[in-house]
């Protein structure tokens, strides 16, 4: 592990003023940064061998609007509608930061929060938060960790990625890694496109289908048969995109919860992009995955290396909770309570190129 200032000078001591970078002997490398614990970039080779870094974002997190690139997101990852929800007969009410909603822990989610580097050595890193009773609304004294952890054998690389928590009191919680990705390279401006030409499986058979607020209808979750959320086999995002389908209209593209298949560590999705030969596969033990089209993307603003970012240069890949299942008896639910320990672990896993 090497830690570094944010402008790569020298090794500081105080969480809000470093960087954490992670190698392979390879080269494949990521650098974390302690405030939102958030993955800032992610390097891996394509077919020829060449390393870029597939993430988009800022060198340095909070330097443009909030977009979540590559954070860990909390208290609880996706929406609360009505930034409300009532638990063990106790009505609560959250702030407010996506209109009348509560979208990944509030406006002053665990994405803005410095957290403590705990356990550090060459490829891994934990970190460490703790979010006091009636942070942004929620109930209970919530203890999390996110450990970042990179490794390789003959088959490819990974990155681990697991997250914990415990609470004194009921609460609910679901986080996840909020990473941009786009498999054919996001630093430079010349050679980046959307991931339109990316290829796209999904585990799901149904989604949740939302309204233009992004909140679950009443008749969720669906069938993905015979619509354009139909990933259970490959399938080219740019083709899905452009259907007039309502859904698609509702939020600008995909911004959806695919209902997973099974339970357990397994994987829940699978991205291709053939001109680079890169693959992602993510894993994940939770029962939902937000696929999420980059739909407010809008080139307003630049990135790293100066990119402007435009509507579908990346897709996140969003393991967690279903949104609004605080809300939802019908969901799989999603409540911490004292005693018991919160453990989401997700992977991404690059199979050698070919």
């Amino acid at each position: 592990m090497r830690v570094f200032d944010r402008r790569g000078v020298r090794p500081v001591g105080r969480a809000g003023d470093l960087l954490i970078s992670l190698a392979l002997p390879s080269g494949i490398r990521a650098t974390v940064d302690p405030r939102g614990a958030t993955l800032v970039d992610l390097w891996v080779p394509d077919r020829e061998g060449r390393l870029d870094d597939i993430l988009l974002g800022h060198e340095v997190p909070g330097q443009g609007p909030r977009m979540f690139y590559g954070s860990t997101v909390g208290r609880y990852a996706n929406r609360i509608a009505g930034a409300a929800f009532t638990l063990d007969g106790q009505a609560h009410r959250l702030a407010a930061n996506d209109g009348p909603n509560c979208l990944h822990g509030g406006p002053e989610g665990f994405d803005a929060r410095d957290w403590q580097v705990v356990v550090p050595d060459e490829a891994s890193v934990t970190l460490r938060l703790v979010s006091p009773d009636g942070d942004q609304g929620f109930p209970g004294r919530l203890t999390a960790q996110v450990a970042y952890a990179l490794s390789e054998d003959d088959a490819g690389a990974r990155l681990d990625i697991t997250m914990t928590a415990t609470t004194d009191r009921a609460t609910p919680v679901s986080l996840t890694n909020h990473a941009y990705v786009n498999l054919g390279g996001a630093r430079d401006a010349a050679r980046l496109r959307g991931v339109g030409d990316h290829r796209l499986s999904v585990a799901a058979a149904r989604l949740v289908p939302v309204d233009a607020a992004a909140i679950p209808l009443a008749e969720a979750p669906v069938a993905v048969e015979g619509t354009p959320f139909d990933f259970r086999h490959p399938a080219r995002i740019g083709d899905r995109l452009r259907v007039g389908h309502p859904q698609l209209l509702a939020v600008r593209g995909i911004d959806h919860c695919f209902c997973l298949y099974g339970a357990g560590f397994r994987q829940a999705a699978r991205l291709e992009h053939p001109e680079t030969g890169r693959v992602m596969a993510v894993w994940t033990d939770q029962p939902g995955l937000q696929v999420y089209s980059g739909n407010w993307l809008d080139g307003t603003h630049r990135g790293k290396d100066g990119v402007a970012y435009r509507m579908g240069d990346a897709i996140c890949l969003e393991p967690g909770a279903w949104p609004d299942a605080p809300n939802r008896p019908d969901f799989p639910p999603a409540i911490l309570r004292p005693g018991e320990r919160y453990l989401h672990r997700m992977a991404l896993v690059f199979p050698t190129p070919r």
